[in-house]
């Protein structure tokens, strides 16, 4: 085995135990190891932590607003949509999970459309001990790109990574031109309710 094949492999290991201590899904970290990932869509959410590049950056949009609130749940009266729960960890380039990290959500209702008065779909949060987040919301609307959701994320006096996260599946994603695989988020789950996951990776 390769120094770089045996590195690949501690680093996916340590990356399960760190989900394992967290509480999260291990999903498409130990994709490939029977019984652990079958009910995941097989991909691979963003790129292994040692030596490779951190979770790309793509532009904010133009419906990007300052001093969302603090909240884990963007359910509330009046939205409605299929139910997502999107889970994860903030990591360092070394697999190290970073405490205090922000992390600020904004998407599209089901009908395709931003809030511009308020602050509905959108909110921040901060990740514990553990690197860990959770995001309630609901599953975003089309409006001529592919479905996707907003975020910005940033340590501790870090710099920002602005994003977008993306649904796997998507036709359109092929043809739009800020669409990336490396941004797609692991899913799970039909009907009423999703789940996805995504572990963004911070230089």
């Amino acid at each position: 085995m390769s120094s770089d094949s045996r590195n690949r492999r501690l680093d996916l290991e340590r990356r399960a135990l760190i989900r394992a201590l967290a509480g999260i899904p291990i999903a498409g970290v130990m994709a490939g190891r029977p019984g652990r990932s079958e009910a995941w869509t097989s991909l691979e959410p963003t790129p292994d932590c040692a030596g490779d590049e951190p979770t790309p950056s793509e532009t904010a949009g133009p419906y990007f607003k300052p001093d969302s609130p603090e909240r884990a749940s963007l359910l509330e009266s009046g939205v409605e949509g299929t139910r997502l729960v999107v889970t994860g960890l903030v990591l360092t380039t070394g697999c190290k999970p970073v405490q205090r990290a922000l992390l600020d959500f904004w998407h599209a209702d089901t009908e395709g459309e931003y809030d511009l008065r308020g602050f509905r779909l959108r909110g921040h949060q901060f990740t514990g001990a553990s690197g860990r987040f959770r995001l309630e919301t609901v599953l975003p609307g089309l409006y001529g790109r592919p479905r996707h959701i907003h975020v910005r994320v940033q340590a501790p006096e870090g710099r920002i990574l602005t994003t977008q996260l993306y649904f796997p599946g998507e036709a359109k994603g092929a043809g739009d031109g800020m669409f990336s695989p490396r941004l797609l988020m692991a899913m799970r789950g039909a009907g009423a309710e999703r789940q996805a996951q995504f572990d963004f990776v911070l230089q």
